[in-house]
């Protein structure tokens, strides 16, 4: 396929347009989308949470002409473009080797069936209490789960997320959880799941003072890597566009979870 055609597949299962309606909803910023363009005929698509030097090489050894990140390879303004700085180098070697780049961020954070929704299924709910809500998509959720002993529950979350860096705070037994994908946990979040009768809150990038908060609220906290968080969301992301696409859909881990 043609990077316009393939972009466009892509785009069809996490439109960009959720991420400019939440930043326009609630004043954010994103950028998501068509990132780097080059010319040419796609066969292989490499899908990385990062645009990391572990993807690039992976891409450059698949003779793969896409890579697909969650997480935006360009993010703020760039100024200068550096072959001696991490960034600059992996852009050149993209661009070098003819591939181009697509990211998919606060789209498929929010799309329904993306990576927050995927994290409250692997974590034992659905059907939601929602805390932000825009056209195809919703972040923040609250749900009722099987019963667990808190330490049951820790041990079923490192099976679902295939990681070994969970760290719980509490001993209450879990019933209702909320969750929130990537950096989404603050004062807001914690207040929506205590208001939603949640006993068990599960997030990502904790600052010392949520954690301390929550406990002091009733609920216990569990801290996940930002990556563990999102990992396992992208992954289906990944599964869903190898269902529709033509073309080879490789997947790439780092060692973050």
């Amino acid at each position: 396929m043609q990077i316009d055609e393939l972009y466009k597949a892509i785009d069809a299962v996490a439109p960009k347009r959720i991420s400019d309606a939440y930043c326009a909803a609630y004043d954010a910023y994103d950028n998501s989308g068509l990132l780097v363009r080059m010319e040419g005929d796609v066969q292989r698509v490499v899908f990385s949470l990062d645009f990391s030097c572990g993807a690039v090489e992976k891409a450059i050894r698949e003779r793969a002409k896409l890579i697909v990140t969650h997480h935006p390879a360009i993010y703020g303004k760039i100024g200068s473009i550096d072959e001696g700085e991490p960034l600059g180098k992996k852009l050149i070697s993209c661009i070098r080797n003819g591939i181009s780049i697509v990211s998919m961020h606060l789209n498929l954070d929010l799309a329904n069936g993306g990576i927050d929704d995927s994290l409250m299924n692997a974590l034992g709910g659905e059907r939601p209490v929602v805390m932000e809500e825009v056209p195809l998509g919703t972040y923040g959720k609250v749900y009722d789960v099987d019963g667990f002993d808190f330490p049951l529950y820790i041990e079923k979350i490192k099976r679902a997320l295939e990681t070994e860096r969970v760290i719980g705070y509490g001993n209450k037994p879990v019933r209702r959880v909320a969750s929130f994908c990537g950096a989404g946990i603050g004062e807001q979040a914690i207040s929506f799941a205590k208001q939603n009768g949640a006993d068990t809150v599960v997030s990502a990038d904790w600052k010392h003072h949520l954690i301390t908060g929550t406990l002091e609220q009733g609920m216990n906290a569990i801290v996940l890597t930002h990556y563990a968080s999102e990992c396992y969301g992208f992954k289906q992301f990944k599964n869903k566009c190898q269902a529709v696409l033509p073309v080879a859909c490789i997947w790439h881990e780092d060692d973050l979870k």
